[in-house]
């Protein structure tokens, strides 16, 4: 390496360059609400192999089939398109490749895998309004506007370009849609909205305006075709649906139709339909009116099934070729008929001797509805796989959480809807009665009054009360001007204030008595109460300006005016903290901090690239401040000098809403053009706020005055109300203190989605008594002692329920959904009388007959004389309740587990544990099955054990590690619950939880603490704070015998000698001159390992490398040495000052080192079965040990042998289970122990498999970034190398840096990405 890299590197080093601090993104995407489909365009929904995508009105959202627990997950958002997109189409022929087109005349084709734009077609002639590829091409798109002509675009090849279909053109009647024949070559159908079709193929006459239905012939109705398939199985025939004059199978060649399908009601009209692969001549159709779901068979004109699915209409319908595949449950035998719907309304279930021959295919259907609910129905098993209901289709343009609820959080859209959404759940509590135009801001009313206030486009403003579920008050005073912005005083609840393209801004009473009206020269845009005086408010106008305007007076002047902005003014907020501070967002593209008491602008944030939107300020650090811009992206800025903390790039379209609650003052929610709302959590941007409370630190340096905390460059200080509050109630506390303190804190700074939950377990395991834990703790994770209980008093509230008359919120089930939940919940806590009972008043004889006997034999009679006394035949049995009865617990969770029910799973192993599930004791039954039937509860545990280890496996890759944590806490498993929190890098939470936990947890905490250790000690922006390095040597204080860690500490630090000398004094250790004369004394003795910590710590710490090098080498020249034997001194050495470790004349020491610990963190992930990083460690490895002068055992061959070892070994368990299985070589297997024995076991068990982060599966928008250690692209989290350019996954840099402290661009640097 030459000397100029070396001073590349030093210089570097020393200036700490600033663009590179600001990459390593600050706020974490914790949670993202997915839009609807939209209802407006035909071809909205696709399917492709393992893959289904959607559309709302600006993005498509692509979900991904997870193998390993056989469900779909969003995998990706797609958003280029400016205008509403029209229709979208799957390549036939290349899976990873899809078509989309808008209504600003725009085709783009993507790749779905590297989520890129690989071509874009623009100015198209006429809106692309039906989009389909070729099915005869791979490279052609062909797409056409309402009449004609078809135009096919060739995207690439010697004919690139566009051209006109030569007869497809001049058409008589608009065309709904259209579709390539899948093997006849060039054969296209088109639909008509006049109830006809056309039909060309090349060779012969084309066909236009034919088959049209009977009754339509010679009128001019029309009639527009909503759905057309070709036949897969014949050349010729095809599946017409018409909205009134419903499906036929028509022959294309004598244009003549074949059969013609009854309805059972002539009310059904059709919305789509499609065929299912699985099931040759079977299709299934959508009603446009209600949900109802129907399966057809070509060969009977009525509907072999109906299904209700929804109350609304279906939109669109696709059936996925290949269904999730089931891991080993057998299929149903055909002679039983599973398959007559309880819920057929529409017609009595057919007999069975009729039904026999049409058995349901086991397909899944993708169902997108009228209201933007979109879902995947197993049509097999009839049930949801899930159902994604009350989307938004359109731009949110506002949300706010409810004052007194912070899981609560409303949102108003384009869509004509406010909704409120549970964001514990991501799922939708209610929904606004709806058309109302477009809504463009909502207002909570103060504390616990459940109303909304809306303002709408067109129709003035209005009261919604959420509860009651209906609009309340309407308020005209601005005609059909729009309101841009509607504000409900939390001061005085009666007043409520809107402002108006009329350009006023009226303040009125709730009862509609106008109080002010403040005339503005242009239109109004903001508006916003101020915090601390009840009669003062703000507004952003179009005339660039922002008011002041006091209520207390009969001037309709206002009070202040501020010039600045060179564009309109849109919000303006009050700050809640400082009083008298105000800012405004233009589309000037700035933010303007302005102070009422100077008359001045103080600040102006500059930094977006198009108009400033959403504006928030931060309940508790008042120098906060995050705006949202129509270029995309939300920034969060520092208002004392400006500096723009943090960029986030995930939106894929304009950022309108930014909103939090005072009592989760770090949780922010997004809300966007892209129609999804997104959670944030703050919390790394005050990350040394939550390291003081956790190292016991003063109350000073938590909580503070505005002052304090605006003085510059301070660290950041709580300054507000729920901080105050929690001190407050601390102070009252006589016992327990540490322990509320860190709960309380810990709840106020995590996002939703599992803290309070694991809070509320570790409250049952440190003996907190049970009355205690809060109403919701039965809906979360619960302890397995509470379980069953919970579950059965569940069971009884639903019974109980069946008195009343009244529903509860949206879709309030049904008494027999109610009596159906209960029944189940009774059988599955093993109390089969009451779930018999329940099922006779449901009707269902058979279910409570087959499991009788587990009551008793004469309960069993008394059953059969009152069956035979009824007459009802239902013939429905299914495996749950004989598990139950005979007790084979067993069998039953294998059954769960294999269809990816692990909560079942769970819910039923617990119960057994408990002995609730026993065999019946009957002398008949105890031949054969008497060894079953005694199954002790004790059994019960490892089983229980195990599925409770499998839900937290499935929660914590799917990004949610801290309810992973809770599952392992909930069967008292602290270890592997701790390793979770770790796992997934939320070392806060795991030192918090872990400190309250005590003794149990203390290896995994002791880890936790290290790792934030070594977070406080390379902050880049915060080492030259001797606060730091402190608050690192108080951290590693806290963790027993950590002399060791403390000069690890000590020997990192890098400055002058009196500072150096204070800090190992504080951490106990010798002045850096009394250790270089313990370094001389234990190397003359040949302690090697003291005499290189010694040297570590003196004034020549580079003496260090030579003496610790030269025993690695030693020990590895052995052919029995072990990672263990190692390890520990080049972790030490890896502590050496990086000023020093730069030098030239260590670049050789520095090379060896770097490649001795690239060798050894590949085997120590190995070890913990990182198994994403270990070629590129190996990789590394290689690189190095070619490009640089060094002298070492270790080769190259040898690596590379290695390597090929473990993947052979190690491939039968990894994820692609397609590819062919090759068994190992005995080189290979030879190869693979050796290693393994140099390797030995991980300490901590819980702490073996990958990272994985919170938000890692979160699809997000921003640059797509390629991996450098693997080549792939980066989902989730990135973490960006100290070149500023290089990027590699933060799950990837955590593992890494958990075994190599080094950065994979080999310059020595030390990585922290904690």
């Amino acid at each position: 390496m030459d000397p100029e890299m070396d001073a590349g590197i030093l210089k570097w080093f020393t200036e700490s360059n600033a663009e590179v601090k600001v990459k390593m993104s600050q706020v974490k995407q914790v949670g993202l609400l997915a839009a609807g489909c939209q209802p407006w365009n035909k071809d909205v929904c696709v399917a492709s192999g393992d893959r289904f995508a959607y559309c709302a009105t600006l993005a498509i959202y692509v979900y991904q089939l997870d193998h390993r627990y056989n469900e779909f997950k969003l995998h990706a958002i797609m958003s280029e398109h400016k205008k509403t997109i029209t229709a979208i189409s799957w390549c036939p022929h290349s899976p990873d490749t899809f078509a989309s087109a808008s209504a600003d005349n725009l085709v783009i084709i993507w790749n779905v895998a590297e989520q890129k734009v690989i071509a874009r077609l623009d100015n198209t002639k006429g809106i692309p309004a039906s989009l389909s590829w070729c099915w005869n091409s791979g490279e052609a798109v062909a797409f056409v506007s309402h009449r004609g002509p078809l135009y096919i675009w060739t995207i690439s090849g010697p004919d690139c370009g566009v051209a006109v279909h030569k007869e497809a053109h001049s058409f008589l009647s608009d065309i709904c849609l259209f579709r390539w024949h899948p093997r006849k070559k060039g054969k296209v159908v088109f639909g008509h909205t006049d109830g006809s079709l056309s039909i060309f193929q090349p060779g012969t006459k084309s066909q236009k305006h034919v088959l049209r239905p009977e009754s339509l012939e010679g009128t001019d109705e029309e009639d527009p075709i909503t759905a057309l398939e070709w036949d897969p199985l014949s050349t010729d025939y095809l599946l017409v649906a018409n909205l009134h004059n419903g499906i036929r199978l028509v022959d294309s060649e004598s244009l003549s139709c074949i059969t013609t399908f009854s309805f059972p009601s002539a009310a059904a009209s059709v919305q789509c339909l499609a065929w299912v692969p699985s099931a040759p001549g079977m299709f299934i159709t959508g009603d446009s009116q209600v949900g109802v779901l129907r399966i057809w068979n070509v060969s009977r004109t009525t509907p072999i099934d109906n299904f209700k699915l929804k109350k609304t209409g279906f939109h669109a319908l696709h059936v996925l070729n290949s269904s999730p595949k089931k891991k080993c449950y057998s299929a149903h035998s055909p002679s039983k008929n599973h398959h007559t719907s309880s819920t057929s309304e529409a017609i009595p279930p057919p007999t069975l001797s009729q039904n026999q021959a049409f058995s349901l295919p086991p397909g899944h259907a993708v169902c997108c509805f009228m209201d933007g609910g979109v879902g995947l129905y197993d049509m097999g098993a009839k049930k949801w796989n899930f159902l994604r209901d009350l989307g938004h289709v359109e731009t949110i343009f506002d949300c706010k959480f409810k004052p007194d609820d912070p899981n609560l959080l409303a949102t108003a859209s384009f869509d004509g809807t406010i909704k409120v959404w549970d964001i514990n759940t991501l799922t939708a509590v209610y929904t606004s009665p709806g058309n109302e135009g477009v809504i463009y801001s909502l207002s909570w009313a103060p504390g616990d009054l459940n109303c909304i206030a809306g303002a709408t486009s067109r129709n003035g403003a209005f009261i919604w009360d959420v509860i009651k579920g209906k609009t309340i008050t309407r308020f005209n005073e601005h005609g059909k001007n729009g309101i841009f912005c509607i504000a409900w005083s939390h001061k005085d609840s009666k007043r409520i204030a809107t402002c108006s393209g009329d350009g006023f801004c009226i303040i009125r009473t709730i009862d509609g008595k106008v109080l002010h009206k403040y005339k503005h020269p242009a239109a109004v845009f903001g508006c916003d109460w101020s915090q601390n005086n009840k009669d003062m408010i703000a507004t952003g106008c179009e005339d660039k300006n922002v008011r002041v305007y006091y209520l207390a007076t009969s001037s309709d002047q206002p009070l202040k005016v501020f010039t600045g902005h060179t564009a309109k003014v849109f919000h303006v907020r009050w700050s809640p903290l400082r009083e008298g501070i105000l800012c405004s967002g233009s589309d000037d593209s700035t933010v303007r901090i302005w102070d009422y008491t100077q008359d001045a602008c103080i600040n102006i944030l500059s930094g977006h690239k198009a108009p400033v939107r959403g504006l928030l300020w931060n309940t508790e650090i008042p120098y906060l401040l995050i705006s949202g811009s129509w270029d995309y992206t939300i920034r969060v800025w520092d208002t004392r000098d400006g500096t723009c903390l943090d960029t986030v790039y995930d939106h894929g379209a304009d950022v309108y809403g930014l909103t939090c609650h005072p009592n989760r003052p770090f949780t922010m929610a997004s809300c966007s053009r892209d129609s999804t709302v997104r959670l944030w959590s703050l919390t790394p941007l005050i990350s040394p706020l939550q390291i003081n409370i956790l190292a016991e630190q003063q109350w000073e340096e938590i909580i503070g005055n505005t002052d304090r905390a605006m003085a510059s460059g301070a660290p950041p200080l709580l300054c507000g109300k729920v901080s105050r509050d929690i001190k407050q109630e601390l102070d009252k506390l006589t016992s327990n203190v540490r322990i509320k303190k860190l709960r309380w804190f810990s709840e106020c700074f995590s996002p939703p989605g599992g803290s309070k939950n694991l809070w509320d377990l570790v409250a049952v395991l440190t003996d907190q008594d049970d009355s205690l834990l809060p109403q919701n703790y039965c809906k979360g994770i619960m302890h397995m002692k509470h379980l069953v209980r919970f579950k059965t008093s569940k069971a009884q509230e639903l019974t109980t329920v069946k008195m009343s008359k009244f529903g509860g919120g949206i879709g309030a089930p049904s008494k027999e959904e109610r009596l159906k939940e209960a029944a189940e919940i009774h059988l599955r806590l093993g109390q089969i009388q009451r779930y018999c009972e329940l099922m006779v008043e449901l009707g269902e004889w058979d279910k409570a007959l087959s499991v009788a006997p587990g009551v008793s034999m004469k309960y069993w009679k008394k059953l059969m004389q009152r069956r035979s006394d009824q007459l009802i035949q239902e013939g429905n049995d299914e495996v749950i309740p004989y598990c139950i009865a005979t007790g084979d617990v067993k069998k039953l969770v294998t059954f769960f587990t294999s269809r990816g029910q692990l909560k079942e799973a769970l819910l039923v192993a617990q119960a057994a544990q408990e002995g609730n599930i026993q065999g019946p004791h009957t002398s008949a039954l105890n031949g054969a099955a008497g060894g079953e039937s005694n199954n002790k509860p004790e059994e019960y545990n490892d089983l229980l054990h195990r599925v409770s280890k499998e839900l937290a496996e499935w929660y914590f890759q799917d990004g949610r590690a801290v309810l992973a944590a809770c599952c392992h806490l909930a069967v008292n498993d602290i270890e592997l619950a701790m390793s979770s929190l770790i796992r997934g890098n939320e070392l806060e939470l795991a030192v918090c939880v872990g400190t309250v936990l005590g003794e149990s947890a203390m290896p995994v905490t002791n880890y936790a603490l290290e790792l934030l250790a070594r977070k406080c000690m390379l902050a880049t922006t915060c080492f030259p704070f001797v606060g730091h390095r402190d608050l690192a040597a108080d951290l590693l204080t806290m963790i027993p015998d950590s002399e060791l860690l403390l000069v690890k500490l000590c020997a990192f630090y890098a400055g002058a000698t009196a500072e150096v000398n204070d800090l190992h004094e504080k951490c106990h250790l010798p002045t850096t001159e009394e250790c270089l004369q313990f370094a001389e004394m234990y190397h003359s003795e040949g302690e090697i390992f003291q005499a290189v910590k010694y040297y570590l710590l003196s004034p020549v710490p580079e003496k260090a490398l030579a003496i610790g090098l030269l025993y690695v080498k030693e020990q590895l020249s052995r052919s029995d040495w072990s990672l263990d034997s190692v390890h520990g001194i080049l972790d030490l050495l890896s502590y050496i000052r990086t000023d020093r470790l730069m030098l030239h004349k260590c670049s050789e020491a520095r090379n060896e080192l770097l490649i001795f610990c690239g060798y050894i963190a590949a085997l120590l992930a190995i070890r913990r079965q990182y198994n994403s990083i270990v070629p590129a460690l190996y990789e590394y490895t290689s690189q190095l040990l070619k490009r640089r002068e060094v002298t070492v055992p270790t080769k190259i061959e040898d690596l590379s042998a290695e390597l090929d070892g473990w993947r052979a070994c190690t491939q039968s368990t990894s994820k692609f289970e397609d590819l062919p299985y090759t068994p190992p070589s005995e080189s290979q297997r030879e190869a693979y122990s050796i290693l393994l024995n140099r390797i030995k076991e991980e300490p901590i068990k819980g702490l073996i498999g990958p990272d994985y982060v919170t938000g890692s599966n979160l699809p997000s928008h921003s640059d797509v970034h390629i991996s450098c250690l693997t080549g792939l692209r980066i989902q989730g989290p990135v973490y960006f190398l100290e070149d500023g350019k290089s990027a590699i996954s933060l799950n990837d840099a955590l593992m890494w840096a958990k075994v190599n402290p080094f950065s994979p661009l080999g310059t020595g640097i030390r990585l922290n990405p904690f």
